[in-house]
Order: C-alpha cells, then sequence, then structure tokens
C-alpha cells in the first residue's frame, strides 16, 4: 500500500475577494448563509455574521466555520457587503449603530420587507449603495425568486454583486422601487396563496376517493409542473391551459366551475389586498 499522502484542494470560491457580513442570522439570513457556502459563492472566511445570543453565535460558527459574533458594528467593519437580516423595525436603530463602518465604497442589501432604500440612506447620513430585496420562502429549496431595485447611488457592479448573492437561492428580478410593494403582495405572499390551491386540490382528490397522500402528492407535483411548464417554454398560461382543454372534455368542466367561482377575481384581490397593506407598511 502506497505511503503516498494527497492533499484536499478546496474549489476556490466564484467570488473570493468579497467580504460579507449578515447582520441578524435569521430565518432568510440563515437560508442565504447556507447558499453562499452550499453554491461555494464565498468561503467559510468571508462571510461575517451577527446573532442576538452568545450561545447562538458560539454554535452557528461551529457548525459552518465562520465568524460569528453578537457585535453588528464589528462585523460591518470588515465587510465589503452588509446584509440585512432583521426585523423592519430593527433597520433605523441598526444603521445607527453601524454607521461609523459604512461608506461610499460598500453595498448594503436590505431583505427588510417595505423599509425603503431611501430610508437607509438617510439613516447612513452620506452616499451609501442600498439595494432593497425580497425573496420568499422557496429560497429554502433554492427555488426562490427575489425582486430587486437599486438605491441612488448603486454603481453596476454592485448590482451585478446582489444578483450574485440572491440568485444562490432562485431566480432573480431586477424592478423599480416603485413595485416592491406588488412584488410584496404577489411573490412574497404568493406562497401562501398556493399553498391553499394545493391544500384545496388534495382535499378535493379526497373527496372523490384517493388516498390522502396520494392526492397531496398529485396536486403539489401538478402544480410543480406546470410551473415549470411555464418558466422553460416561455409559454403564455393561457396557451398552455388551452392545451389540456379538449373540447366537450373533463377539463373544460372544471375550468367552468372555478370561473363561476370566482377564482381569478379572488386571487387577483388577493394579491391587490396584500399590495395595498405592504404600501400601508411601507408609509408608516
Amino acid at each position: 500500500m502506497s505511503d503516498e499522502t494527497y492533499e484536499v484542494v478546496a474549489p476556490t470560491p466564484a467570488m473570493p475577494q468579497l467580504r460579507v457580513a449578515i447582520l441578524g442570522t435569521g430565518k432568510m439570513g440563515g437560508i442565504l448563509l447556507q447558499a453562499f457556502l452550499k453554491n461555494n459563492l464565498l468561503g467559510p472566511d468571508q462571510i461575517f455574521a451577527t446573532v442576538h445570543h452568545p450561545d447562538r453565535a458560539q454554535a452557528l460558527s461551529a457548525q459552518y466555520g465562520i465568524d460569528v459574533t453578537t457585535d453588528n458594528l464589528e462585523a460591518a467593519k470588515q465587510a465589503d457587503v452588509i446584509l440585512l437580516g432583521v426585523k423592519p423595525a430593527q433597520v433605523p436603530a441598526l444603521i445607527q449603530h453601524i454607521r461609523p463602518a459604512l461608506s461610499p465604497e460598500k453595498t448594503i442589501l436590505s431583505i427588510a420587507a417595505s423599509v425603503k432604500t431611501h430610508s437607509i440612506e438617510e439613516a447612513a447620513g452620506h452616499d451609501l449603495a442600498v439595494v432593497r430585496a425580497m425573496p420568499n420562502t422557496p429560497s429554502m429549496l433554492a427555488a426562490g425568486v427575489t425582486a430587486l431595485c437599486p438605491g441612488r447611488f448603486v454603481s453596476e457592479e454592485q448590482m451585478l454583486i446582489a444578483q450574485k448573492v440572491f440568485q444562490t437561492v432562485g431566480r432573480t428580478v431586477v424592478v423599480d422601487e416603485k413595485h416592491m410593494d406588488a412584488v410584496t403582495g404577489l411573490s412574497g405572499s404568493g406562497p401562501a396563496y398556493i399553498y391553499i390551491i394545493i391544500e384545496a386540490l388534495a382535499e378535493a382528490g379526497v373527496n372523490v376517493g384517493l388516498p390522502r397522500d396520494v392526492a397531496t402528492l398529485l396536486a403539489a407535483q401538478t402544480t410543480l409542473g406546470s410551473a415549470r411548464m411555464v418558466l422553460e417554454t416561455g409559454y403564455h398560461p393561457a396557451l398552455l391551459k388551452d392545451a389540456v382543454t379538449t373540447p366537450a372534455g373533463c377539463t373544460v368542466d372544471g375550468i367552468l366551475e372555478l370561473e363561476e367561482g370566482g377564482l381569478r377575481v379572488t386571487l387577483i384581490k388577493a394579491v391587490k389586498r396584500a399590495t395595498q397593506r405592504a404600501r400601508e407598511l411601507a408609509n408608516g
């Protein structure tokens, strides 16, 4: 048996020069942290994270091999990109606290819902690059979608970095900030609407005699497959619907029931109402 030893060389991260601080490593912050490492966007030595409790900091550091602290200012000082993972109400105080670490060369990525870019810029007190992001919960499986909008001082390069960061958890789309409340109402809240639809389809399957586990699988996989058809074919949903709907067949009878029950209008109203609420929260 050979006495030779082989050194296992870790692959070079995709963005080896970038240092990222996640201030408030909660649910979404934790999802992004794992995605950065899993997708080799960043190495462990490029990530700095903060949590509220020292015990949690120690556990996270041991789990991922990264620098975790309870000191937001210290983490912000070490980073090129600062990701705000705290609750919206905590953002103004956090910006005030880390203000000594902020400079025009740094980028703020905020996932705080309804907090506008100019609010963060004003709290910083100078020309700071702020990108507002609205990811959704399927990001947990790298199947999310994140809408991004740049503040007044964001360069093209900083915007590309923001896109690469959130592409680790799914797709990204860039929108004007005036559309971010609508994004919240559609893709931010949207998974809840889809879960209700899946639940209802599964209940219907049980009602017509299917075992519950089979009905749930059929409903969920049908939803997943239909979404992929829209994304991967590029066809309009109405065209794909018509391809399923044969004349005098079963599907058209089902669609008539949906229209009579007002499903289409109800979903539109749900998005509009959630958008309105997001706008109310953004305006205080």
